[in-house]
């Protein structure tokens, strides 16, 4: 049995080539494009795969939209992103994890972050993420860094996917994180509004990972001093002292994303109450 692969594009051109050739074998390739203005869509076509178009709106809409209306050839749908690298293991597992899958509809694998080169082994927030499924059994909430709800049971397969956040450079990664925080300010105001609950036994002790990261976030949420918090979590508890330079450099980029999602909520809530 084999996979579809469904890749997210938005003036990816540097990145997508690289991401490709560790595809390369999966015949039928989606590149779920969000009108790039590069040679995103060229490289594409040049490397076999196909293209389709639509207008970015938020991440969870976005990516719900892909999986209800894209046409894919096989029933299993590998999820990758321009800037991460397929390895050969996970590959050969994925292909023998869709063939014996009973009641699985969707797997988990670990990710390697990099950054100048060091794999961010202990400073990571989680490595695990649902990148193998069946497309009519997922979907994702949050405007940004979507939480997956699988409709289903979940398994797990060996092998790496290997990430390079940083492969445009440090001023890219800043500029992305400004957007991502904005998604995330408007994520924590529509929640206040709605007065959305959280259960700290799920937090801390919920099966699946995703139910647990979501009720995780909701506590986080209402925590003071957030970003000094994340910076000692990631870097002490985590162990990212223990990634070197890159570590502790990582953990101070999060704490400053934690401390922009901080700002504009404030600046949210004083514009609403106005």
């Amino acid at each position: 049995m084999s996979i579809s692969v469904l890749v997210l594009t938005k003036n990816e051109q540097r990145d997508l080539p690289r991401c490709l050739d560790t595809v390369s074998w999966s015949d039928d390739v989606v590149v779920f494009d969000s009108f790039s203005t590069d040679q995103t869509i060229e490289e594409a076509r040049r490397l076999g795969a196909r293209v389709v178009q639509r207008t970015f709106d938020n991440w969870s809409a976005h990516q719900n939209w892909g999986l209800r209306n894209l046409e894919f050839k096989h029933p299993w749908v590998f999820y990758i992103d321009a800037d991460e690298r397929a390895t050969p293991e996970l590959a050969r597992s994925m292909r023998a994890a869709v063939e014996r899958a009973g009641e699985c509809v969707a797997y988990r694998l670990r990710r390697r972050d990099f950054y100048l080169g060091t794999w961010l082994k202990h400073v990571q927030t989680s490595p695990y993420y649902l990148r193998l499924f069946r497309p009519e059994r997922m979907r994702y909430e949050r405007l940004v860094n979507p939480v997956s709800i699988v409709d289903g049971p979940v398994g797990e397969v060996s092998g790496y996917l290997d990430h390079y956040p940083f492969s445009k450079g440090l001023a890219q990664w800043l500029e992305r994180h400004n957007s991502y925080s904005t998604f995330e300010a408007r994520q924590i105001v529509e929640n206040r509004a709605l007065q959305a609950r959280f259960s700290l036994r799920k937090a801390l002790f919920a099966a699946d990972f995703h139910e647990r990261r979501f009720h995780q976030k909701e506590l986080f949420y209402r925590t003071p001093c957030r970003p000094m918090l994340k910076f000692l979590f990631l870097y002490l508890v985590k162990g990212g002292f223990l990634d070197g330079r890159a570590g502790l450099s990582y953990a101070t980029l999060q704490a400053l994303y934690e401390y922009m999602i901080v700002l504009k909520v404030r600046e949210l809530s004083a514009m609403e109450g106005s």
